[in-house]
Formats: structure tokens, C-alpha cells, sequence
């Protein structure tokens, strides 16, 4: 476990040392979803008054007056047509927050958001869901801090199922899409 203290806030937040770091929404994809998101509407950015937004492009909470943007986004669509997945029903999109204007990602290798219970869902390689596992997190924690080895654990034993391509990790409340991890991280 490695402790990382974020510049803006001087908060500490322990993350897992992992195999499968989480992956942010790509440059790319963001560049398009500042534009028009993936159900077609443009973007609307607006100044986040009260902070803590969980942004999906530098994997962090938002501070008071950074400028954000709520856009749907289709993950495991996006990763199907880099790939030439079908996931047919299991294409869905939702809202994730994101700087915006660029910003220089995350600062770090860990996984993210493990302060409170989470969705860990398995994809296989045409973009099938092939389960799940609920993984708690701290959810009297502060900020981002929780238990990630538990997260590690939950990512660990889904891709020792050679089936498994790629996971979603998910928020319980709401079912907003936090992040992806790969099994062929780079």
C-alpha cells in the first residue's frame, strides 16, 4: 500500500500498489465528450460549488470552483469499437463527471473511490458480462480512503477467470461507472 497526498488538497489518500491500475476515460474520448457525450448532447460545462464530484478523467474528487462537465458515457461501447466487441444488451451508458478542459489525468497508479461499496463487473472479450462481485469499501471514510486491498482482491480474482478481459468498477447507489481495468494493462 502506498500513501499518495494530492497537490490541490494536501489530503492524504491510501491507495493499493496494483497489478491492474484503474484506467480513466482516454484523452481521446474526452476530447469527444466535451463536445457531445454519448447520447448526443452537447456538453454543459458549470463551476462545481461544493467539490467532491468523483471525476472519471484524472480519478479524483473535484475541488470547490473547478469547472466540470455531467456527460453520459458508454464505456463498454467504446471499448467494443476499439476492439470489435459485440456487447449487444450489455451496452449501456450513464453520468460521469470530468474536467472541463484538459487536464493532466491521474497522478498516480492505485485505484481510486474505494471509500464506499462498489460493483466489480466482468466483461469477456466480445463484451459479454460474465458476473460480478460487490466489494465493500469504508463508507465512513473520508474522501477517497477505504480498504483498496479489498478492491485489489475483487479485481485480483475476477481475472484469474481467463474469460475476463476487462472490468468495470461501479458505484452501488446510483450504478455510475467509476473506472476500467484491464487485464492487458500495458
Amino acid at each position: 500500500m502506498t500513501t499518495t497526498t494530492t497537490a490541490k488538497t494536501a489530503k492524504t489518500v491510501q491507495t493499493a500498489t496494483t497489478a491492474y491500475p484503474a484506467r480513466p476515460i482516454t484523452p481521446a474520448a474526452l476530447k469527444e465528450l466535451r463536445e457531445r457525450d454519448d447520447a448526443g448532447r452537447p456538453a454543459a460545462p458549470f463551476t462545481d460549488t461544493e467539490g467532491g464530484a468523483p471525476l472519471r478523467c484524472c480519478l479524483r474528487r473535484s475541488e470547490p470552483g473547478e469547472r466540470i462537465a455531467l456527460v453520459s458515457y458508454a464505456p463498454l461501447r467504446r471499448w467494443a469499437s476499439r476492439t470489435g466487441a459485440t456487447p449487444g444488451a450489455y451496452d449501456e451508458q450513464g453520468p460521469v463527471f470530468i474536467h472541463a478542459e484538459d487536464c493532466p489525468g491521474p497522478d498516480g497508479g492505485g485505484l481510486p473511490f474505494t471509500n464506499a461499496h462498489r460493483t466489480v463487473r466482468r466483461y469477456s472479450a466480445d463484451g459479454r458480462i460474465l458476473g460480478g462481485r460487490l466489494v465493500e469499501g469504508n463508507e465512513g471514510g473520508a474522501g477517497d480512503e477505504g480498504d483498496p486491498a479489498a478492491f485489489e482482491a475483487a479485481i485480483t480474482e475476477a481475472f484469474d477467470d481467463p474469460a475476463v478481459a476487462l472490468v468495470h468498477v461501479r458505484a452501488v447507489e446510483y450504478g455510475c461507472f467509476l473506472y476500467e481495468v484491464r487485464r492487458d494493462q500495458p
